[in-house]
């Protein structure tokens, strides 16, 4: 089966000021894959030439095997997406909201359907202003259903999310790549991409500087390991950095935090050098590296940048120009 998504060698500028330069990767039937970047790298920019809401100055778009630049109403009845935010009248109900999208398509999905898969059911005629920022993130998911998708773009669908709102919008998008569903996924939360993308793209400035499933590109990293180690009585720190692999070294009364290129080298060398002084082991954690911890090093800023915030709950939207009003999907 050909890929869903297929982008070669995308580029938009606003003002002269490049926002997408050369970007290129594709998304396979049936996965989740993760565009991540720090503000500002061109996430939402190419996301938005992909589903149509922008034109880009060059490259190659195509989705579920449409040229999306030629046949953009086409590739629109195909797709479903859920943006950063949902822009519905206040008073409109769950239910007429989905009356109302699935208006807008050739095939539909009941709303009745929609509102119990997104346990909305309770809420389906509560006017929007009286529902919760969960509840009303899973009526934007339960908008990009509308239409029976092959492929969905979830663009930072978690944001300003409390935990318990986060847990359950992960569970939904994991049941969408149960379901058969392919999904594209951007994210500011490095974690949930770790735990729910099959593969993932790290954008910065505007180019792909890495991709590939989470756990390759973290195996590749040459990111070290972090240690936090506490004794009776403390080592100290002369002894720790002697150690094989270790470096950045730093003590704090009985607490001792490091890094270590090579972890097993590193523990058996410190077992050693804990029988040999006679020293107790009161608490021992290593960290393995993480997504994030590449993520970090791939988009160290240059000098005089602002550092990128992996983190961050508000994402720029446009990447520099003004976007236009997200309707919870593509219906122009």
């Amino acid at each position: 089966m050909s890929a869903h998504v297929v982008v070669r060698d995308l580029h938009k500028a606003y003002g002269g000021v490049a926002a997408v330069r050369g970007v290129s990767f594709t998304i396979e039937p049936g996965e989740i894959f993760g565009l991540l970047g720090p503000n500002g790298a061109g996430k939402t920019t190419t996301v938005e030439c992909l589903v149509g809401l922008r034109e880009p100055d060059a490259g190659e778009i195509e989705v579920c095997g449409l040229d999306a630049r030629r046949h953009s109403r086409a590739v629109k009845q195909k797709i479903g997406v859920a943006l950063q935010t949902t822009s519905l009248q206040d008073k409109i109900t769950p239910r007429e909201a989905l009356r109302l999208f699935g208006s807008f398509y050739e095939g539909r999905v009941a709303a009745a359907d929609l509102l119990e898969r997104f346990a909305l059911g309770e809420k389906a005629d509560a006017p929007l202003d009286t529902l919760s920022g969960g509840q009303r993130q899973r009526l934007a998911l339960a908008l990009a259903f509308v239409n029976r998708p092959q492929l969905v773009f979830l663009d930072e669908p978690t944001t300003g999310l409390d935990p318990q709102a986060r847990r359950e919008l992960h569970a939904a998008i994991a049941r969408m790549r149960d379901d058969g569903y392919t999904v594209l996924f951007t994210t500011h939360y490095l974690d949930e991409a770790e735990h729910l993308c099959d593969r993932v793209a790290i954008i910065d400035r505007g180019r792909i500087v890495a991709s590939g499933p989470p756990r390759e590109l973290i195996a590749q990293s040459s990111t070290t390991q972090a240690v936090t180690l506490v004794t009776r009585p403390p080592l100290a720190a002369e002894k720790i950095a002697a150690l094989p692999g270790v470096r950045a070294v730093e003590t704090k009364g009985a607490e001792a935090r490091f890094q270590t290129a090579d972890a097993t080298a590193t523990l058996a060398a410190l077992t050693r050098l804990l029988a040999e002084t006679r020293t107790d082991v009161v608490e021992l954690h290593v960290r393995k590296a993480s997504l994030e911890d590449v993520f970090l090093k791939l988009t160290k800023p240059e000098a005089g940048d602002a550092a990128p915030s992996p983190r961050s709950p508000h994402a720029k939207r446009g990447e520099g120009a003004a976007s236009p009003p997200s309707t919870g999907g593509p219906h122009a």
